[in-house]
């Protein structure tokens, strides 16, 4: 399985608006540049993650994205749902009953056990994704990462993040 690049990007936006100020917003534009994006690419995903109430979209001079709820109540499966859909990644198209040995759909009662592994895997990886919250990524940054690279997204986010409107 293979989620989309967007994943990625709509994590790491997440990540780092949550360093904001509160009340504070950040354009699309820096979050774009801070992560080496297009900024429309990056907007049809912030676009889904606002859509899915993972973000706030904020209009006018000082609008921007932020948090829609505290980094605690965010899980990575809210993220991935909101950029990837609800749809399970293994669609089963049953081409057991296809080809010169098919027989008639009567003889296919039983699930597909091709279909209940993945199904089942599936659910695993789900439920790990809902129990991760983007707080434990934040902490985990806190105190795995280089201190240059906190000290610069730190910057950037003050540099770049936009006044209450």
């Amino acid at each position: 399985m293979r989620l989309s690049e967007g994943v990625e990007a709509a994590i790491h936006c997440a990540a780092i608006l949550a360093q904001l100020e509160k009340g504070r917003t950040l354009p699309a534009s820096a979050l774009a540049e801070l992560h080496g994006l297009s900024q429309s690419y990056l907007l049809k995903h912030l676009q889904a993650l606002a859509a899915a109430k993972v973000l706030e979209s904020v209009p006018g001079p000082h609008g921007g994205y932020r948090l829609a709820r505290a980094p605690e109540r965010i899980s990575l499966l809210d993220i991935v749902l909101a950029v990837e859909g609800p749809e399970p990644a293994f669609r089963c198209a049953e081409i057991r009953q296809r080809g010169p040995g098919a027989l008639e759909p009567a003889a296919y009662v039983k699930p597909c056990g091709i279909k209940v592994a993945m199904l089942k895997a599936e659910k695993a990886w789900r439920a790990v994704l809902a129990e991760t919250k983007l707080s434990d990524i934040l902490e985990g940054y806190q105190a795995d990462a280089d201190p240059r690279a906190i000290a610069f997204t730190c910057a950037f986010v003050a540099r770049h993040q936009r006044p209450q409107g």
